[in-house]
């Protein structure tokens, strides 16, 4: 039972933990105590906050001067504690930076936090942009990517991407050239940069250093296609940011987009638990990291204090306006489009899918299975996950295939089926709708008794290449789906996807192979 009577009615921040003494939810008050009050006398709460009520064993809460304060000391403690409750801001295509580390070699690569030691570089228009350009500067500048120096020489280092530091075959010297050279142009001076080197390529060439020179020549001509990029947001103010979504199945999806001379633009992608005064939170913790525009156009009214804890942010005021009509409500459902487009386009697909395969439910979670090799020399596997008809890639997997010599695709495709499931249930995590594999009756079969042999009943279908055939199991001939029908050409995607996944693995694996 949780003691009000300590709880001061001021504003404030309020940390719920749990049994086990771990903060799980933060959050900020005008009145620390009502609002800690509220939680446990409603009684129409969303699953989710239901779920957080029964997990609550104690109530601690820091007092404030005003909600401003209240506002900066949560998203402090939210940073600080990462409560399972409070939104995680962490899948956000755009919300990451370039980081250089501050080690002898310096390593680079995406940071989605900026708390480590090092130089960072960004926020970027762009998750395609910002991966570009970090790939260019590996390229480039040949900088390391591996968490740590390993033993050996790798992959990069044979195939001329890469210094090798970690068998001493550049000096540190050397390499904190590149490295320079490499943060000239991550800040976006790109034309200095390659002006000093033409006039280096100019000496070498005098000095008959011509195989030096080729490579500056090189260097200069991939750093003039990057010099046309515009990577990074610019530090101009921009007129207003813009944020709308839609909440499904526990989860919010939001875009952000930032507004120019009346028009949208610079989308950013967004996808979080939903929690209480989730947007009040999301807001709070974007703009901890990013600039404040003028104004924020959102939806639903939100706390007040959130426009004083933006003016604190900026150094001057800011609106946050919920428009009713006229053109920034028009621009709020152009918007609401476009979240519906990003995320749940697929669901039409979907609802053909159930209705084709006679499943019990839309199958909102498909996993897809394939096999490659070359003449039954490195054989690999791969699975991608789709979810509401997208692509996760975060969820892709892939697989060295261990029992199986030779070419025999069924028997591969039972032992990745049955190492992915067991592992899934083992771990006790959730289990696809709709499971397909890339073949015909064979492998169907193969993969129906690796999941029968695990006690699972999750429906199973085979999509053959050839006719784009759809096989189920114990149904001797292809059920009757034109091959434009909606459901059968979602498939036809997600098996286009594990048969490109499949055979990136596969050329991976023999190309290293070739390396001596």
């Amino acid at each position: 039972m949780i003691d009000y009577s300590h709880i001061p009615e001021e504003p404030g921040s309020y940390l719920f933990s749990d049994d086990g003494g771990s903060v799980i939810y933060i959050g900020k008050a005008k009145n620390l105590r009502k609002r800690v009050q509220s939680y446990f006398q409603k009684r129409d709460l969303d699953p989710k906050t239901a779920v957080l009520v029964e997990s609550i064993a104690s109530v601690d809460f820091i007092a404030t001067r005003d909600e401003t304060e209240a506002l900066i000391l949560e998203n402090t403690l939210i940073k600080q504690h990462q409560p399972k409750y409070n939104i995680d801001l962490k899948d956000a295509k755009s919300y990451a930076f370039i980081h250089l580390s501050d080690d002898p070699f310096p390593r680079i690569g995406i940071a989605r936090k900026t708390g480590a030691k090092g130089t960072y570089f960004g926020p970027f228009v762009s998750g395609r942009e910002r991966d570009r350009l970090l790939a260019a500067a590996k390229k480039i500048f040949g900088l390391r990517s591996c968490r740590r120096l390993p033993k050996r020489a790798c992959l990069r280092y044979h195939i001329g991407t890469c210094p090798a530091p970690c068998i001493g075959a550049i000096t540190e010297e050397a390499y904190g050239e590149r490295v320079d050279q490499a943060v000239e142009v991550l800040k976006g001076r790109v034309k200095g940069l390659i002006t000093r080197l033409e006039e280096e390529m100019k000496e070498r060439s005098v000095a008959c250093d011509f195989e030096g020179a080729i490579r500056l020549r090189e260097t200069i001509t991939a750093l003039t296609h990057l010099s046309g990029r515009r990577m990074m947001r610019p530090k101009r103010e921009h007129e207003g940011d813009l944020i709308n979504y839609r909440i499904s199945g526990g989860e919010v999806f939001l875009l952000l987009f930032h507004q120019r001379n009346g028009t949208l633009v610079d989308k950013e992608e967004f996808r979080f638990p939903e929690s209480p005064d989730f947007l009040s939170e999301f807001i709070v913790q974007y703009y901890s990291d990013h600039e404040v525009p003028e104004e924020v156009i959102i939806p639903a009214a939100v706390d007040d204090a959130i426009s004083g804890y933006l003016a604190r942010l900026r150094g001057k005021s800011v609106a946050v306006t919920v428009p009713k009509q006229g053109q920034k409500r028009d621009l709020l459902e152009i918007a609401a489009k476009n979240v519906d487009l990003t995320w749940f386009a697929g669901e039409e697909r979907v609802h053909a899918l159930k209705k084709a395969l006679k499943l019990p439910k839309p199958p909102a979670i498909i996993e897809c299975f394939d096999i490659s090799h070359l003449a039954g020399t490195a054989t690999v596997g791969s699975m991608v996950r789709f979810t509401n008809g997208r692509p996760d890639k975060r969820q892709y997997r892939r697989y060295s295939i261990k029992t199986v010599m030779g070419i025999d695709d069924p028997a591969a495709i039972r032992e990745i089926v049955s190492r992915r499931y067991r592992r899934l249930i083992d771990e006790e995590r959730d289990l696809p709708d709709l499971i397909l594999v890339d073949g015909g009756k064979a492998q169907l079969a193969a993969a129906y008794a690796a999941l029968r042999k695990l006690d699972l009943t999750i429906p199973v279908a085979a999509l053959a290449k050839r006719e784009e055939e759809i096989y189920l199991p114990n149904i001797p001939y292809p059920i009757p789906v034109p091959h434009d029908d909606p459901a059968s050409l979602l498939l036809q995607e997600i098996r286009d996807e594990a048969h490109r996944f499949a055979i990136t693995y596969n050329r991976l694996k023999r190309k290293k192979k070739i390396i001596p």
